[in-house]
């Protein structure tokens, strides 16, 4: 089952504290990103963000599971109502991944 458009919309919304938000159609479903770094990803109307040892510690509950059949498992983010708590999230998640690498290529 696909994400509905309006559910991923809100998720963008609910997450614009953290910075410029941007949501990619990606196999099907979409991938989330903040300020050009995907952080996660958007499936069958559930948030599931990359794991990261900042986000653990940020989370209400941890709750991992693959966001689709054959993927690594990520947080999945129970709450998405909360806009202060999940912008954070995003924020601390954003800073602990590394540099995406089309990033490095115009640093170089």
């Amino acid at each position: 089952m696909a994400s509905s458009k309006d559910f991923v919309q809100y998720v963008a919304e609910q997450c614009a504290e953290a910075g410029e938000i941007v949501v990619k159609k990606m196999f099907g479903d979409y991938g989330i990103y903040c300020d050009g770094k995907i952080f996660g990803l958007i499936c069958d109307d559930c948030l599931y963000v990359k794991p990261t040892e900042e986000g653990k510690k940020m989370l209400r509950e941890v709750v991992m599971r693959p966001p689709y059949e054959g993927a690594k498992d990520y947080f999945m983010v129970l709450d998405v109502d909360d806009r202060v708590y999940l912008s954070e999230l995003v924020k601390v998640t954003c800073l602990d991944l590394p540099e995406s690498k089309s990033s490095k290529k115009k640093t170089k």
